[in-house]
């Protein structure tokens, strides 16, 4: 099967020893590169230019974006595209897997989602059982909303499709075809993918006037944080599947859910007796999310190794 591993292989040769073809250096400052193509084009046109008078959420803005990062991510891919068939260096069977897009990666898709999916075990019992949201879903709302909503299809299908091919299909295989360590690849480029966010601060200040600068300090340093932390976990998930699915379908399912809820208590809603008195809730409900959120986390720890383990692996690790 076509594989970037014949590719580092062919300069890792011992008979005939080669520099990679680009250098780490060279392949950050093409990620940074890429990153400012994804992010400028927002800010020079009035039609995706946010101001106290247009909101990043009007339809007409979101429509303007995200035909502007299509573009972008078209562009950057066929630039790591070149780089990697340059010369010969690459086939284009191997240029196709180093971009995650051959092959598609069901089966891996499947195990990385539920290998995610344990991280929001206390989550996804509060949503469907507590707050009753398998009723939704009898009735296909979530899939009705995506369909109609432009903000939440920007946010759950646009957004993590567009990020996942700029951050990890197109700027990955620049980072492996560096030799660059894996380590250092899984934590290196996630953080130019957390400092594409940091426009959200001048857009949030923008629209949010009045809001003390701590605070908006303070939101852009977790906001940092926490995508620095996510883009970290599906750099490996990518590595570790080969493929752009996987890691498009939790970026998507992360958005869905948010950060889970570590402290407070679960309620579900007011029920009534037929006096008409309502009924203090369990503290059961708290206790079952709080379980569920440990257990989750500890059968997520326990199977990322094997559950992320695909003969498609773009690298070896030893997990």
């Amino acid at each position: 099967m076509p594989s970037i591993r014949g590719l580092i292989a062919r300069y890792l040769s011992k008979e005939e020893p080669k520099p990679p073809p680009i250098s780490t250096r060279t392949a950050v400052f093409l990620l940074v590169l890429y990153t400012f193509i994804y992010v400028v084009p927002f800010y020079l046109s009035s039609t995706t230019r946010p101001s106290r008078t247009l909101s990043r959420d009007a339809p007409s803005v979101i429509r303007a974006r995200i035909a502007s990062v299509s573009l972008t991510c078209i562009v950057c891919s066929a630039i790591t595209f070149v780089i990697l068939t340059f010369q010969g260096q690459a086939t284009t069977p191997e240029a196709l897997h180093a971009l995650g897009y051959w092959p598609v990666g069901l089966v891996e898709t499947g195990k990385c989602f539920l290998l995610t999916a344990l991280l929001f075990a206390g989550p996804l019992y509060e949503y469907l059982v507590v707050d009753e949201g398998w009723r939704d879903w009898l009735a296909l709302r979530p899939l009705s909303i995506l369909l109609n909503e432009l903000t939440i299809w920007r946010n759950i299908v646009a957004g993590p499709f567009t990020e996942e091919v700029l951050f990890r299909s197109a700027s990955v295989p620049l980072m492996l075809i560096a030799e660059t360590p894996v380590a250092t690849t899984i934590f290196l480029s996630p953080l130019v993918f957390g400092l594409a966010h940091l426009h959200h601060y001048y857009e949030f200040r923008v629209s949010h006037p009045h809001v003390a600068t701590p605070f908006l300090l303070m939101r852009s340093a977790m906001q940092l944080g926490y995508t620095t932390l996510f883009g970290a976990y599906a750099t490996f998930i990518y590595l570790r599947s080969g493929s752009l699915l996987p890691v498009f379908v939790v970026h998507a399912f992360c958005n869905c859910m948010g950060l889970p809820r570590v402290w407070g208590r679960v309620l579900p809603a007011v029920v009534v007796d037929i006096r008409g008195n309502s009924l203090r809730p369990s503290v059961m409900w708290t206790v079952a999310y709080y379980m569920l959120l440990v257990a989750g986390a500890i059968g997520w720890y326990k199977h990322l190794g094997s559950w992320t383990e695909s003969s498609n692996a773009l690298v070896g690790m030893n997990i």
